[in-house]
């Protein structure tokens, strides 16, 4: 580990050949280095179980960066007690993790390689992790939650649209175009030009709660707000049922935890 003293004029002469490192920065503890040649600005990124980030364009003064940090000490300090609190609601997946789509289910387990594979097959997702890597490790579970998103990815490519297409139809509404994302924030949205949005995740919901979000996008086609007329609407589409579709949503999260 690299220990940060800023009166040496070393400091950035020991950077300019690395594009990471780990320092011990008082009052925050480890902190990682990335040096990156997209970065225009000296930033700072806090992420679960990877802590603090400090991201320097190549050619930046590290001490410049680390006097960045100082100033934002307090900042850093209030969002990392935030950060812990959303570690200890993440799940950890590991070879017991009971986790479905519609289409598939998970299975986790140890291999000889050395590194994480994943393999999807006949309604199982495979991801083998180094066995002389913990499962726990920050980097295996990135992997696993990389790996069950994209195999939501394709299931949702798959089934959206045509379910989208369906209701669109039973309902005698005309959309414009169909993506499929991985929305931070959102199950879906629709545009002024009535392009519509659908989160991947979606994937994840009961299929009741999937079609409701899909009407809720559908429904913006004519009613671009959510004010009476907009749940009136939907209400119509969902047999009386909008409200209460709605508040089960709030029992799900648009990203996996």
């Amino acid at each position: 580990m690299i220990k940060v003293e800023l009166n040496k004029p070393t400091l950035f002469l020991i950077f300019t050949a690395m594009k990471e490192a780990v320092v011990e920065i008082p009052e925050l503890g480890q902190v990682t280095i990335r040096q990156s040649a997209k970065a225009k600005r000296i930033s700072i990124k806090l992420k679960p179980f990877k802590g603090v980030t400090l991201v320097v364009p190549v050619g930046a003064d590290i001490r410049d960066g680390i006097g960045f940090l100082k100033e934002k000490k307090d900042w850093i300090q209030a969002n990392l007690k935030k950060l812990e609190e959303k570690e200890g609601r993440l799940t950890i997946f590991d070879e017991n993790t009971e986790f479905k789509s519609r289409s598939f289910a998970l299975q986790i387990s140890k291999h000889t390689n050395s590194n994480v594979r994943l393999h999807l097959n006949k309604g199982i997702l495979h991801i083998y992790y180094p066995e002389d890597v913990p499962v726990t490790h920050p980097g295996i579970q990135e992997n696993i939650r990389y790996g069950i998103e994209e195999a939501l990815r394709l299931e949702a490519k798959r089934f959206l649209p045509r379910r989208l297409a369906e209701l669109a139809e039973k309902h005698s509404i005309q959309y414009n175009n169909v993506t499929i994302k991985n929305l931070k924030s959102r199950w879906g949205s629709c545009s002024g030009r009535d392009n519509i949005n659908l989160n991947l995740h979606l994937m994840r919901l009961p299929d009741e709660l999937i079609d409701y979000v899909i009407l809720h996008e559908l429904c913006h086609v004519h009613e671009k707000n959510h004010g009476p007329h907009f749940w009136a609407r939907l209400d119509i589409m969902t047999n009386g049922q909008a409200r209460q579709l709605d508040g089960r949503m709030k029992d799900y999260q648009t990203k996996i935890y």
